[in-house]
């Protein structure tokens, strides 16, 4: 089980990616718009780096839904691979069989 810490850490992070989502994307937009003035370009830039470090989607680390383990993480499933193998072996995930010999 990973620190609570850690866990409530991305989790704001993700309420901040998804508060400023809009805005970064507005701000980048007009930064990488080559047709605009440079100045205006510029200015865009410095509004991006003022707003806060943990609203980009690049901060959010993908974790287990179950364990908050960083590692071994399935997208699919949202899980990680330790726990899609208890569960497997538990028989809870439909069409999963965890193969022993």
């Amino acid at each position: 089980m990973a620190k609570k810490s850690s866990i409530e850490k991305n989790n704001r992070r993700r309420k901040l990616a998804k508060k400023f989502s809009g805005r970064r994307s507005r701000l980048k937009a007009i930064a990488r718009d080559k047709a605009l003035p440079t100045e205006e370009r510029f200015a865009a830039a410095l509004k991006l780096a003022q707003l806060p470090r943990n609203s980009s989607s690049t901060r959010i680390r993908n974790r287990c839904e179950i364990t908050g383990r960083p590692r071994g993480f399935y997208r699919k499933l949202r899980m990680s691979r330790i726990a899609l193998r208890e569960l497997g072996a538990r028989g809870v995930i439909p069409g999963l069989v965890k193969s022993s010999w």
